[in-house]
């Protein structure tokens, strides 16, 4: 049953994170005003952010259980693909955070440009390691 609840939680996360990344967050900022659209996207990858530090942590810890309870390898690639995903979730939006916001107000070495393609870049391998958790885990029996 683990193994289950396991792959619907990697699939559920990947498709929250195809949501925000190709409807919600371009949505926001093609029909509201840009300075409204900004805001409710920095809300909405804030609380994306804190969802996928605890559904990373959650998978880490059923990948974990089930290598224990099987007799697999402790860091296999399934706690690696969703270590892989928290890391990206910690450097892309909790460390890029405030730069992105120095950067606004005309501080710091990099430009906001810079910073938002460094940031994009995290969250599109997190989209990547997720849906080869998902993908992973559905094809297991």
């Amino acid at each position: 049953m683990l193994i289950r609840l396991r792959a619907v939680l990697a699939a559920l996360w990947g498709g929250f994170l195809l949501c925000v990344a190709f409807a919600a967050a371009p949505n926001a900022f093609a029909t509201l005003e840009r300075a409204q659209a900004g805001v409710y996207v920095a809300r909405l990858f804030a609380l994306e952010a804190n969802t996928s530090l605890a559904v990373a942590l959650i998978l880490m810890l059923m990948a974990r259980r089930l290598a224990r309870d099987l007799g697999g390898k402790a860091f296999s690639l399934d706690f690696l693909l969703p270590a892989g995903a928290m890391f990206c979730t910690v450097a892309g939006y909790h460390a890029l955070q405030p730069l992105l916001a120095a950067a606004k107000a005309g501080q710091g070495g990099l430009s906001f440009g810079a910073l938002h393609a460094i940031s994009f870049a995290f969250f599109g391998l997190k989209i990547l390691l997720v849906l080869a958790l998902a993908w992973r885990s559905s094809a297991r029996p």
